[in-house]
C-alpha cells in the first residue's frame, strides 16, 4: 500500500516580485495592443468595451505595483 505525504509544500515567495513584474509587462502589452485595435473598430459598443477593459487592466497594474511594494 502506498503512503501519501499530506504535507503542504513550503511557501516560497522568493520570486513573487519577478512574477508580478512579468504580469505587469504582459498587462501593459495587452493595453497597448487593445489601444491599437481601437483604430480598426467601427462599433461604438466594441470601442467602449475595449476602453472599459483597459481601465480594469490599468487598475490591475496598480494593484500589482502595490503588491510588489509589499513584497520588497
Amino acid at each position: 500500500m502506498e503512503q501519501y505525504n499530506n504535507q503542504p509544500k513550503p511557501d516560497d515567495r522568493s520570486d513573487n516580485a519577478e512574477k508580478l513584474q512579468a504580469m505587469i509587462q504582459n498587462t501593459e502589452d495587452n493595453i497597448q495592443k487593445a489601444e491599437q485595435s481601437l483604430s480598426f473598430t467601427d462599433s461604438e459598443t466594441q470601442r467602449q468595451q475595449i476602453e472599459e477593459k483597459n481601465e480594469r487592466r490599468r487598475e490591475s497594474v496598480e494593484s500589482f505595483r502595490a503588491e510588489i511594494q509589499d513584497e520588497t
